[in-house]
Formats: structure tokens, sequence, C-alpha cells
């Protein structure tokens, strides 16, 4: 399946979706075609029944894609590019396309902040960076290097059972006496000193988990994704081809089990926290816990993100942009010829003061 193309009705031009409208907006003559509100509601997928009957038809597609050779990144092209630049991590693509069935997303969140307004917010951070590279700062001049992307998502819902064992500490103080000098003469004291009391305990908690987001994308760094959040994932509008018109989709390497296993990793620390609660006291020790999951659902959504990739002595540096809130995230290079100025400017500076005063108090 190629990525669908909406011509524009008036001059023949493609169609691309407009970011904070509902609707596809011809960029040549300004005709727009507003988007229809889709009837279906976004479902929640029973996860087990699904991975069951993986390739059952109606849940997955084919889709074209091309990958980088530099960092592995699968995409898809905008119409009628036959070759671009990865957005991931800048190095040059010529169209290889590769057909593969993935699963079809069942939602996603529609870009909301213009091309524009992030190439604007790119321009004040790189401004922000002190000691960056010349190299990096020219990048500014140039707003196509902001690509919109919409990358995969996977969202699970599920109840959790959790069977633990551990420890109930109780604090209690005793009366310590200690030596100390005062006044060169050594002196006898007490202090209250805190301990813990420590009994066995064991018990059962319960969790209930809802659109816990795990990235289904190894081309970004996870740590890097994560500050892009919140997502307004309560705005998610049902999935249809015209919001992914003019912009780049990101296939998932993440698979839905791969997906829950990182999920279960960021379930852990609440019900670590549920356990606690529930041993009490005022300190607490988990030994063993075993976390049994029920009921669980998935979707596969996509959300859009504005992202420029550059290259600075053989390392990747990403810019990104939550295309919904305008949350900004990046990094950086530092220029080491400008810093070694710097410090040197700063000595040559220090000296001269310290000559003066040693010139003016002589």
């Amino acid at each position: 399946m190629t990525q669908q193309q909406f011509p524009c009705g008036q001059c023949g031009a493609t169609l691309a979706f407009k970011p904070g409208a509902s609707a596809l907006v011809c960029e040549y003559c300004g005709h727009s075609n507003p988007i229809e509100a889709a009837e279906s509601a976004i479902e929640e997928l029973d996860y087990h029944a699904f991975l069951e009957e993986a390739s059952a038809q109606g849940s997955t597609e084919e889709r074209l894609t091309v990958k980088c050779d530099g960092c592995g990144a699968e995409s898809t092209l905008a119409a009628n590019v036959s070759s671009d630049e990865c957005p991931f991590c800048g190095s040059a693509i010529v169209t290889t396309q590769s057909s593969q069935k993935v699963i079809k997303p069942e939602s996603l969140l529609p870009f909301k902040i213009p091309r524009k307004e992030a190439f604007e917010a790119f321009r004040k951070w790189l401004h922000g960076l002190w000691f960056a590279p010349n190299a990096l700062k020219k990048k500014a001049r140039n707003e196509e290097r902001i690509q919109g992307i919409y990358m995969p998502y996977w969202t699970y819902d599920c109840y959790a059972d959790t069977h633990y064992r551990g420890q109930h500490g109780t604090y209690y103080w005793v009366t310590q006496s200690y030596t100390t000098t005062v006044n060169g003469r050594s002196v006898r004291k007490t202090r209250q000193v805190r301990k813990t009391r420590w009994r066995n305990v064991s018990g059962r908690v319960a969790d209930t988990f809802d659109d816990v987001l795990v990235l289904g994308s190894q081309s970004l760094p996870e740590k890097l994704a994560d500050e892009l959040e919140p997502w307004d994932l309560n705005s998610l509008v049902p999935y249809k081809d015209d919001y992914l018109s003019g912009f780049r989709t990101e296939t998932y390497h993440v698979t839905l089990a791969g997906g829950f296993e990182v999920a279960k990793v960021r379930m852990d620390p609440t019900i670590r926290d549920t356990i606690r609660g529930d041993i009490g006291g005022d300190d607490q020790r988990i030994n063993h816990m075993h976390s049994s999951y029920s009921n669980i659902s998935f979707k596969h959504i996509l959300l859009p993100v504005w992202l420029s990739s550059y290259r600075y002595e053989k390392k990747v540096y990403r810019f990104l942009v939550n295309a919904r809130t305008g949350e900004v995230q990046g990094t950086r290079p530092y220029s080491w010829i400008k810093i070694t100025l710097a410090v040197l400017l700063g000595l040559a500076v220090a000296g001269g003061i310290a000559l003066l005063v040693s010139t003016q108090s002589g």
C-alpha cells in the first residue's frame, strides 16, 4: 500500500494536511478540502487475541517504505520524491522501496504546530546554544531541514495482580553515649539515634493501567522521545490517510509483544509504590514480587513530531518538537575551538586585571 495522494480539485497539485486545521490545503492555489469526521470510534484491541490471529485481514496492511543505510530507520517518502535526507540521522536516501506487512494504526494525533512555528523554535534553540559550532548554526537558515513525521507508538491497558514478599520497618529511637571535646576537655554526652525494627510481611496488590505509552521506533533515543511527553491522548482521532498527506511516517521496529515487555518496565515503579503502600510502616523493603497481567488491550497510534537531524564529527544530533504542544528537545555538539578561545580570553582578562592591580598597588 502506497501513501494515498489527494489531488487538488482546482489545479491538480497534491493536497497536504494543514496543521491546526481539519483540512487538506493546496500550497499553490489555496484550495481547501475539509476532512470528514470518521464515524467509527477508537477501539482498544484485545492483545492476546490479536497475537493469536496476527495475520487477520483488516488488522494489517501492506506498506512501501525506504530504509536508511546510515541508521536503519524505515519510513515513507512524500509523493513523487525519489531521493531525500533521512530525518533521523541526516544521511542521504535514494529510493529503494520494499513492501512489508504491518499492523495498521487505529488512531493518531494530527499535526497542530505548523512548520514555520517549529522552525522558529529551532532557531531560538540554536541561538541559546553557547559554544555551538558555526556549521550547526548555518542549518538555521534552511526551514526545509525541519521535517514532519508521524512516529509509531503502542498504548497498553491492563490489570496487574502482584504477589510480594517484603519487610515492614518501624522506626524507634535509642540513647547513645559518645565522647567529644569541649574547651579542650573530653566530655561525655548522649544523643538519640534512629533505628529500624523489621518484620517479614507478604501480600497481594492490584493495579489498573490505562494508555501506557511505548515508542515503537528504534530510530530515536527513548530518553529523548520521552522528554516530548505529555501527549494529549484524549484528542486522538480515528486513522485516516488524509492526515498523513504531506508528511512522512516511520514504521515501527518494536513489535506488539516487544512493546508490552517495555510497558511492563514502565509499570514497575507504580506497582512497587502500591506494594510499599500496602506494606505500610515507616520504611519498606521489597524482597520478591511477581506480577500477572490480564485484560490486556492495545492501540497502535501515530504521534506527530517535527524533526531535524544533523551530523557533526561523525556523530548524529537531533532536534525535536512535539507537534501538538510545542515542547522542544534536542542534543547538541560543542565547538572545542570556541571553548578554548573563551578560556584563553578569560585567562587573558584575569591576567590583565591582576597586572593592573599590581601596578596600582606598586
